[in-house]
């Protein structure tokens, strides 16, 4: 195999991983948009059970805005590796216009194919919605 076809192989596996990497993000994604959502349950069913708001659970709260925050710059990190892995998956792809291999993400054609209820649902990015 020539230099050039062996350097086609290697960015081609460099996609594969980044490829990997950067789907498998989501269900770590997902779970700590779960364990947001349960830690924040949990301070209002405890704020409830102690008799409601008021200002002497002033350190409840705060809690929960530590708990947040730890949360969402957790999710805020997540995102952007996904999204710096993105980057490098199109930037393969662009050295690369021809070959179908590097286009697994290019999924605007396809777009128009799916039902408008899908495509309405599928819009919004989840790094916006979770974080």
């Amino acid at each position: 195999m020539s230099d050039h076809g062996n350097h086609i192989e290697q960015d081609y596996l460099n996609y594969k991983v980044l490829l990997d990497l950067w789907s498998k993000e989501n269900p770590i994604k997902t779970t700590k948009l779960q364990m947001l959502l349960a830690v924040n349950g949990l301070l209002a069913s405890a704020v409830n059970i102690s008799g409601g708001v008021s200002g002497s659970k002033w350190y409840v709260y705060l809690a929960a805005a530590v708990f947040c925050l730890i949360w969402m710059f957790s999710i805020g990190r997540t995102v952007l590796f996904q999204d710096i892995w993105q980057h490098k998956l199109q930037e393969l792809q662009s050295r690369y216009p021809n070959d179908s291999r590097f286009s697994i993400l290019q999924t605007k054609p396809y777009r128009e194919r799916v039902s408008t209820l899908s495509r309405a649902f599928g819009a919004v990015p989840s790094k916006w919605y979770l974080l």
